[in-house]
């Protein structure tokens, strides 16, 4: 049996990742995604295990030959992607797929597989929430945080163009609302 996709996108500081680690936990066949990098492994990190680590050079060389599902340029020499091929395998192997992923990026696998995905957007109540729960983590500066509001302002446009959004105004609401929709979609 051929899986199926699912991409999560959200601003940073929404708790897409907290959201999606719950999801992964809920026995539903669920894969992430192994997507390329030119960056170097950090630390125990493995090729074909966290990453496939590409040279700029091999990255570019695929993204020329149409091989990526989405890629992203996030600093100069610095590639991140999906490899068309990758998901293919995940998916002939059975495998629910599921993506971590920008909003630009969430758009264009969505346009690809069409029904075979669902794209959900998680979504702070406010803004202003967004900058409570960021200043809350006390992991960046004040300059770091208004880029990512910025960044999160941008991003907020995006959601009318996913199938599902929830809005994280509380977790364990927004979990059991994720874990709904998931199970839906799995069982069509």
């Amino acid at each position: 049996m051929s899986g199926k996709l699912i991409i999560f996108s959200a601003p940073s500081g929404s708790g897409k990742s907290t959201i999606i680690n719950y999801l992964m936990q809920q026995g539903l066949g669920l894969a992430f995604s192994i997507s390329a990098t030119s960056r170097a492994p950090r630390g125990t990190e493995q090729h074909g295990v966290e990453y496939f680590f590409l040279t700029p050079e091999e990255f570019r060389a695929r993204i020329a030959a149409g091989e990526f599902l989405e890629y992203e340029e996030v600093y100069p020499d610095r590639f991140y992607g999906t490899l068309k091929a990758q998901i293919e395998h995940q998916l002939e192997a059975g495998q629910h797929v599921v993506f971590d992923v920008d909003v630009v990026g969430g758009c264009n696998i969505k346009e690809y597989y069409g029904h075979r995905a669902l794209s959900v957007f998680i979504q702070p109540p406010s803004v202003e929430e967004l900058r409570r729960r960021l200043e809350g983590r006390g992991t960046d500066a004040p300059e770091v945080i208004q880029q990512r509001l910025d960044k999160a302002v941008y991003e907020l446009g995006f959601a009318p163009r996913f199938d599902k959004i929830i809005v994280n105004d509380d977790l364990d609401t927004a979990k059991a609302e994720a874990l709904d929709i998931i199970k839906k979609f799995l069982e069509e």
